[in-house]
């Protein structure tokens, strides 16, 4: 299911490519290989017990992810982060999301408030305790916040679109890994009233909020001075 993600236990019918592609790409997003890293075959070969041919191509998938970067002959690195490459992101985001949103709160049933609820009430437990002062629950939030905002748009019936939003939204992710700083009780009290919002079908407050959400994000982000320009 698209809102796990970010879970890694294997799934039936999974081939140990699809495996290690999920953990590469996981490993990236949250920042275990970090930026311009190079990505060597032989021992990404041992860590995602997976073959080197089979290896290629995940890095190959990943570059189309714009996750990683290929260089030719001398292999692959981890892609670049940058403060435009953030804020082009968060526009791209605003964009998708806000349309998804829209249409979701249009056409969602009961089972789809439901998973709103659902998905909150697991994101709301893990920022109690990052607002207690465990930062260990950062990777846990990057997970559950995804499972939120993809909960509210999951009625919206536009696959090409929700496959661009998923990619994108792995990458502006990664940004939060990096510098591995949650925003704290006005990140928490936005998802709170999104969720609301989203469960009174009152699409254009939803909107406005989202859109300051994501932009309040990014700013924390970049004030943090960890970002390169």
């Amino acid at each position: 299911m698209e809102n796990l993600r970010f879970e890694l236990t294997p799934r039936d019918g999974e081939t140990a490519g699809d495996i290690a592609f999920r953990r590469l790409r996981s490993d990236i997003v949250n920042g275990r290989h970090a930026p311009l890293a190079k990505l060597k075959l032989e021992s990404l070969r041992e860590s995602y017990a997976t073959s080197v041919t089979t290896l290629r191509e995940i890095l190959s998938r990943l570059v189309a992810e714009r996750l990683v970067i290929a260089e030719g002959q001398r292999g692959f690195r981890v892609a670049p982060i940058s403060r435009a490459d953030l804020k082009g992101l968060a526009d791209l985001r605003i964009l998708l999301e806000t349309f998804a949103l829209t249409e979701s709160i249009a056409q969602g049933d009961l089972e789809w408030q439901g998973n709103v609820v659902s998905a909150h009430f697991k994101l709301s437990v893990i920022e109690a305790e990052l607002i207690g002062g465990d930062r260990s629950s950062v990777e846990q939030w990057v997970r559950h916040d995804w499972g939120f905002h993809h909960a509210t748009i999951a009625a919206c019936a536009a696959a090409p679109l929700m496959e661009t939003h998923t990619s994108i939204f792995d990458r502006y992710a990664r940004y939060h890994m990096l510098v591995l700083d949650f925003r704290g009780k006005p990140a928490a009290d936005q998802h709170e009233r999104l969720r609301d919002l989203v469960l009174a079908r009152q699409s254009d407050a939803a909107v406005g909020l989202l859109e300051d959400h994501i932009l309040s994000g990014m700013q924390h982000i970049l004030d943090t001075g960890k970002i390169p320009g």
